[in-house]
């Protein structure tokens, strides 16, 4: 008989595999931002996430019905679908959008990094609460601290000015840590089913509030944000959604919100090539906080047996 720690996934994954799709997430989500930052330029945040979740929705479903599937009919799945909808892409969405345009991309980079912590402050507060083992935990602080050592610590400076929307993207990492332990439910579909329902739904819910408060008709959006809006729909959000999911059933929760740290290099060096940004001095020992951090996240732990 044997005990399982917290967030053990149910099957053995290929471990190769799975480290180089979360290296491949962490590409494609740390690029987000710098497409979010182009595009709200002349596209308001609310029709941006609109346009987002909508278009990498229509090109999932074409994709499933390319592959001759179809998505589930069953009223109860669909909720499931809108609840991580909301968790994962309508609330934390629009809540980045909206406070990227005000809070520095250094101190931004850093509180939406916090997701990993989230999902155990949410799992220690469920009723099947499991101990999380001290090297997960280590790996957790470890990421954090590496986090704030590349963005570089003057980001930090800036911390208590614009609250609001400091908080806000608090309560986007909030969010994705609820949506990464709410994400095990769907561990029976394929990984393209709860991306594509849940994108769907997301732009349901977000339509109607496009359609009212910003009437997208009467915008004139630059050749830049709308080239941004594509990136950011098909590369960060339809394939990202995909590969996240498959993560979530492989690895388990804590492991594959471990992409939060991973992202940083990622965003960081994005924005030294295409935004000219410089690295921080620190930047190198983060980077190594970071990899421990994550291995310390993902590797497999030995099971200890009961009797």
């Amino acid at each position: 008989m044997s005990t399982q720690t917290l967030d053990q996934p149910a099957a053995a994954p290929n471990r190769a595999v799975e480290l180089a799709l979360l290296l491949v997430l962490a590409g494609l989500w740390g690029g987000s931002y710098t497409f979010i930052k182009l595009g709200v330029e002349t596209i308001p945040p609310l029709t941006l996430i609109t346009a987002r979740t909508l278009i990498a929705g229509l090109v999932l479903l074409v994709v499933i019905r390319w592959r001759g599937l179809a998505l589930p009919r069953d009223l109860a799945t669909w909720r499931l679908f809108l609840v991580q909808a909301c968790l994962n892409s309508v609330v934390p969405f629009t809540l980045i959008a909206w406070a990227e345009r005000s809070v520095d991309a250094g101190l931004a980079t850093i509180l939406s990094s916090t997701s990993p912590i989230f999902v155990v402050l949410l799992s220690c507060l469920s009723a099947s609460a499991e101990r999380l083992p001290a090297l997960r935990l280590a790996g957790i602080a470890a990421g954090l601290a590496g986090t704030v050592l590349i963005v570089g610590a003057q980001a930090m400076s800036g911390f208590g000015e614009q609250l609001w929307a400091q908080l806000a993207l608090v309560a986007a990492s909030l969010c994705y840590g609820g949506a990464a332990l709410f994400g095990r439910s769907f561990k029976g579909l394929d990984p393209i089913m709860p991306a594509a329902g849940s994108l769907l739904c997301g732009a349901l819910v977000l339509l109607p509030l496009s359609l009212l408060l910003d009437r997208p008709w009467t915008l004139s959006p630059s050749t830049q944000s709308i080239q941004a809006l594509i990136a950011l729909s098909l590369v960060s959000t339809a394939l990202a959604f995909v590969i996240y999911f498959r993560l979530i059933a492989r690895l388990g929760s804590v492991a594959t919100t471990s992409v939060a740290y991973l992202r940083v290099p990622a965003g960081v060096l994005i924005g030294m090539v295409f935004l000219g940004e410089t690295l921080a001095p620190t930047a190198w020992a983060g980077l190594v906080l970071v990899i421990g951090g994550v291995l310390a996240m993902t590797l497999p732990l030995r099971r200890r047996a009961t009797t």
